[in-house]
């Protein structure tokens, strides 16, 4: 390691003769040799060197440690000092200079050496060290979410700005102080302490002030070179404005959802004033339909399209002419052909609504039939929506369970009767279980 710059800091003319006179026999460079301290900061200011070779007990106001302390705090110049004193109380003072070499005189060339390459191998780490650490706290302070740093005890070791302006805190009233004690930053579970990788959650936070700020936070353990952990990292940002519009999309989505539902109840009873002896059926249907949805674990978004597909699942009867849908006698085959219309004329009136749910499909398939049987387009098995299945059924429940002009209701025993027997080939085979579980078990039952 040759073509280094070293000063000489030595107050002692022959002493320091001879050290420009080793420094330069090694292949390095001496650009000053001075006696003061007060010389040396001037001397180091101005030349720059690698390394300085510092006595420590020198002529002038400021001793070699002092100028020593100087030198590395505001130049980042290391330094070696070279000294006959070896008592307590210097070294002492000494090492709280952080100094990169301590040689005792005399000493010879080798070990002056290796001093000297040590010393600077070790000043260009800390340089590197200390430039990262410029580098992250940069980082760290110009991110836009509140950072916090804790060691291993956790107390706190750095804050950036933003979390000085959330929590209402500087920086330099809470270092080494714990965190807990200053701030409540609600976590399900610490990394630090449960070895995990890192949590994300929502909370609360508690500002200096008493303010509980929504924020949504996380926490990183801090693993050392052996994977142990010293410390965490806690992120956190303000989510006040997010939560405002999240609230105001709540509560249009909530309007959105009355109107919806308002919509679908005029509907049905616009059908219902067309056929007065079916009044009430899709909303039994509807009723049923969505019991048998809940026991099947559906979610609570799809159960609200069952119902309002339930409640509606008639609409394309407005199509059928009342005299046909309150004639008391059979019905003839062309009667009955107009009638089956109606799931098409259903989809057609509905196809163009956007529903947060397929309503109009789940209409137009309500009377489809896992073997094929059904109308308007023979679907079979999985063709037909779960929701379409599931209405068939309350549908045909709750028709015959009903009376009708042209029939006595057979009543509800006769309906799951008939759906029993058709378990598995024309209805669903776990929704006929629910149906008959939800009848006998939860004890439904029509109003």
């Amino acid at each position: 390691m040759k073509n280094l710059q070293i000063v000489v800091v030595e107050d002692e003319s022959l002493v320091a003769k001879d050290i420009v006179n080793m420094v330069r026999g090694l292949g390095y460079s001496v650009p000053a040799v001075v006696s003061t301290g007060e010389e040396a900061i001037v001397v180091a200011e101005k030349t720059r060197p690698d390394i300085i070779l510092m006595d420590i007990v020198l002529k002038g106001r400021i001793d070699g440690i002092e100028a020593a302390q100087h030198i590395w705090e505001n130049l980042s110049i290391p330094v070696v000092y070279l000294t006959a004193f070896a008592d307590e109380a210097t070294l002492q003072r000494a090492k709280v200079t952080e100094p990169f070499g301590y040689i005792l005189k005399p000493f010879d060339e080798r070990e002056l050496q290796t001093t000297i390459e040590m010393a600077f191998y070790k000043a260009q780490m800390e340089k590197k060290l200390r430039e990262r650490e410029r580098w992250l706290s940069t980082i760290l302070r110009s991110i836009g979410d509140g950072v916090i740093v804790t060691d291993m005890n956790g107390r706190v070791t750095f804050m950036n700005g933003v979390a000085e302006h959330l929590t209402g805190w500087n920086q330099t009233e809470v270092l080494q102080r714990p965190l807990d004690g200053f701030i409540q930053i609600p976590l399900e579970s610490n990394p630090a302490e449960e070895g995990l990788e890192s949590t994300v959650n929502e909370g609360l936070l508690t500002t200096r002030d008493g303010v509980s700020i929504p924020i949504e936070q996380s926490v990183s353990p801090i693993y050392g070179e052996k994977k142990q952990i010293f410390g965490s990292v806690y992120i956190f940002r303000d989510i006040r404005s997010r939560k405002k519009s999240e609230e105001e999309i709540r509560q249009s989505y909530l309007r959105h959802q009355k109107a919806l539902a308002g919509t679908i109840q005029a509907i049905g009873l616009t059908i219902e004033m067309r056929d007065p002896y079916t009044a009430g059926h899709q909303r039994r249907v509807s009723k049923l339909s969505c019991a048998i949805a809940e026991e099947m674990g559906l979610d609570a978004a799809r159960i609200e399209g069952v119902r309002m597909a339930g409640d509606i699942h008639d609409i394309g009867k407005i199509y059928v002419p009342a005299d046909i849908l309150s004639k008391p006698g059979m019905l003839s085959d062309i009667e009955m052909s107009i009638i089956r219309t109606h799931s098409q004329v259903g989809y057609d009136i509905l196809k163009n609504i956007e529903f947060p749910w397929p309503i109009s499909q789940i209409i137009y398939q309500h009377h489809e039939r896992l073997d094929g049987t059904g109308y308007p387009n023979k679907l079979k098995g999985n063709e037909i929506l779960l929701e379409a299945r599931i209405i068939s059924v309350a549908d045909v429940v709750e028709a015959m369970s009903s009376h009708r002009p042209y029939r006595p209701a057979p009543g509800i025993e006769k309906a799951l009767d008939e759906v029993r027997r058709g378990r598995g080939l024309q209805y669903d085979a776990d929704v006929v279980d629910i149906c008959l579980r939800v009848f006998q078990e939860k004890k439904f039952f029509f109003e």
